[in-house]
């Protein structure tokens, strides 16, 4: 069983789609497309779909892009150039160039797949995976196409379970005892239940499988109809749902979990709250997301960084971290930390207090600084004696402040405060 599915993943093609900005996390993607932003510690948003996919083993990937690009091909060139070609291994990025004509970009989802078939072609897979780039979860893809090829369908969709009346934000699914889709609702007001589990909705999780040559045919037909608006869950699924043929695979049957992880983990960070609070949840005693798995490792772009120092052994001038998660690189001298994640090559200084703060890379936060629940750009100078998240008010007028109270800290955000 176990070659079988390894033999499917071997004829497949993850194709992924990394071009959206991400506009909820508001000037955290102002200068990089959502699956760029920084998760975990040391990893991007877009290394999670990626390392399940060589996990499941899956080896040759296309990256669709778009907005705001740069530090995403960037970073996919230094962390993800292992593969060999002459093994018919790859990572292809692909960015929107205007394939099929020369004005238009991608238009959707569905499109950014169409603009590049030819490129599809060439490669020659059996099968289509297709993969949202901008969601927190461990999943072997390889039992997903498995059930797909089992079925029969023409495409097998993802879906998260999900507590019923939470589902009325997402496209929901309705199934029969047989995971046949009989009906896709998109942000339903009385989601339909799960056979046999009366309080939980299945919801897309933007993840399709298809027979490749059958796929062309599909986008291809969608291409030429003038009232579509090119996009896989609005335009292409519902078309495949109204004719019988689209199963559903609940992500319970194929996520990853250790010993560690009690439930399935999927998340999307697309608020910053939902982002501070996913990053803050690694610091737990036990986590949801065990990012200490070696079974299922998060392949990322690691530079090389000197081990994290503590220095400092005064009253109120000491260097320690607790329930933290500290990179290489980091200097924590004379500074307080609780329940805090630091990207590399964080520095604080003396006499800083610092209670759930999310620094992202070469963040230096200076002497006298005060901050609970913030997140901090990369680059981002903390000018000395700053306090955060003590005075709402202030805090509004000078950053941007989440519904639940977290902190968005950028560059121009500390310029216009020098001003």
């Amino acid at each position: 069983m176990e070659r079988n599915y390894q033999r499917l993943s071997q004829q497949t093609m993850a194709f992924v789609l990394a071009g959206g900005r991400g506009s909820r996390l508001k000037e955290l993607t102002d200068r990089r497309a959502k699956p760029a932003v920084y998760f975990g510690g040391k990893s991007r948003i877009i290394d999670f779909a990626l390392s399940n996919a060589v996990n499941s083993g899956i080896r040759r990937i296309g990256v669709a892009t778009q907005y705001k690009a740069h530090s995403l091909i960037r970073h996919l060139q230094r962390g993800w150039s292992f593969f060999r070609a002459e093994r018919n291994e790859f990572l292809d990025i692909l960015p929107a160039s205007q394939q099929l004509n020369e004005e238009n970009w991608y238009k959707g989802t569905a499109d950014a797949v169409t603009q590049n078939i030819d490129i599809l072609r060439a490669y020659g897979p059996k099968y289509i995976l297709v993969l949202a780039g901008d969601h927190i979860y461990k999943q072997d893809y390889s039992v997903m196409i498995h059930q797909h090829v089992q079925s029969g369908a023409d495409v097998t969709v993802g879906c998260i379970e999900v507590p019923r009346m939470e589902a009325t934000g997402f496209g929901v699914m309705k199934v029969d005892d047989n995971d046949k889709i009989l009906d896709f609702v998109e942000k339903p007001a009385d989601p339909p239940a799960m056979p046999g589990h009366p309080d939980l909705a299945l919801a897309s999780m933007g993840i399709y499988v298809f027979e490749a040559e059958l796929l062309y045919e599909l986008l291809l037909a969608d291409a030429a109809n003038p009232l579509s608006s090119n996009d896989f869950g609005k335009d292409i699924i519902p078309q495949l749902v109204a004719k019988g043929a689209a199963v559903a695979h609940p992500f319970s049957r194929s996520c990853v979990r250790s010993g560690m992880e009690p439930e399935p983990y999927w998340r999307d960070v697309g608020t910053i709250d939902a982002f501070w609070q996913a990053n803050i949840d690694l610091t737990d005693f036990t986590p949801e997301l065990d990012l200490y798995d070696s079974d299922w490792p998060i392949w990322t772009y690691s530079e090389l960084t000197p081990p994290a120092k503590f220095i400092h052994n005064e009253e109120g001038r000491r260097g320690h971290a607790l329930s933290s998660m500290v990179s290489g690189g980091c200097i924590i001298s004379g500074s307080q930390l609780h329940r805090c994640l630091l990207f590399t090559g964080v520095h604080t200084h003396s006499f800083s207090q610092l209670e759930g703060v999310i620094a992202m890379p070469h963040v230096v936060i200076k002497r006298n600084a005060r901050l609970t629940n913030v997140v901090i750009d990369k680059d981002v100078v903390i000018p000395e004696g700053l306090v955060v998240g003590e005075d709402p008010e202030l805090d509004a007028s000078r950053f941007r402040r989440s519904e639940n109270g977290v902190c968005l800290i950028t560059k121009p955000m500390i310029d216009r405060l020098e001003l």
